[in-house]
């Protein structure tokens, strides 16, 4: 018991003594070295190191956003058809006053409202034409005003299209840059290989900006191309049901006309 007692007292003031001479010599050693700060860099820095390209990446960003803030609020069905027009033009064609119709028409903005009037107009300054003849103005009329909307959302799909092959012309000078930087400057590798993965990340930052705005328009593009298809069936259904009331009247003015010449005949008789 006297000699585990001893041991355990021995190994104590070993302990002690390796102990204090650590933390006596430890001050006047050489410091622990402390490890390097991670730069931080942050997203302007990153684009703004992307070169040239971001320019006109930035330009079609604007107007992308632009354009989608435009449609989201011109492209709905208000726009082209509206109950409260229809309700009207119905009213009005049954009653055959083309010409409060026509008025009527050249003050509401839908797009309807457009082909309408254009139909009312032809048909007021040609009273003899054909019903034909009028329907196929309104044809013509409606598939302008159809075409007009298509061509509204095209500008989507050009930017989708522009942008990536902008990218991909800033990643190309971006590395004929770095390399033309490696063949004029001698220097030792370390900078040789900073100034290839200069160019090579100006190059991808490039690249990446423009594939991230060419996804973007085309993801609206598709969505207000569906959209725009939507309207445009509601375009035609109210181009039909006007068309379809003003056969009526057209049928009807016929059959007064065959009406009056076999009462005419009948009296000459």
């Amino acid at each position: 018991m006297k000699l585990l007692s001893c041991s355990l007292a021995g190994l104590f003031l070993g302990t002690a003594g390796a102990f204090a001479q650590i933390t006596s010599v430890a001050p006047t050693g050489n410091p622990t070295p402390s490890p390097l700060p991670i730069p931080v860099t942050t997203v302007w820095d990153l684009v703004s190191s992307g070169g040239w390209a971001i320019i006109p990446l930035a330009v079609l960003s604007v107007i992308t956003v632009m354009l989608v803030l435009t449609f989201l609020f011109t492209l709905r069905r208000g726009a082209v058809v509206s109950a409260h027009f229809m309700n009207t033009a119905d009213a009005l064609l049954k009653k055959r006053d083309y010409h409060g119709l026509l008025a009527i028409s050249s003050r509401h903005s839908e797009i309807v409202a457009r082909v309408v009037q254009r139909t009312l107009d032809f048909a007021t300054r040609n009273p003899n034409a054909d019903y034909s003849i009028v329907r196929e103005i309104a044809e013509t009329e409606g598939a302008t005003q159809a075409a007009s909307l298509q061509q509204r959302i095209v500008y989507l799909a050009d930017i989708g299209m522009l942008s990536p092959m902008i990218g991909l012309l800033g990643t190309v000078i971006g590395i004929i840059k770095s390399f033309g930087q490696l063949a004029t400057h001698q220097t030792a590798e370390a900078t040789r290989n900073s100034l290839l993965a200069g160019g090579v990340s100006e190059a991808l930052i490039a690249t990446a900006g423009g594939l991230i705005l060419g996804i973007t328009a085309m993801g609206f593009y598709s969505l207000f191309r569906g959209r725009v298809q939507r309207l445009i069936s509601d375009l035609e259904i109210a181009s039909t049901h006007v068309l379809g009331l003003l056969a009526l009247n057209y049928n009807k003015r016929r059959d007064s006309a065959a009406e009056k010449t076999r009462v005419g005949i009948e009296d000459d008789f």
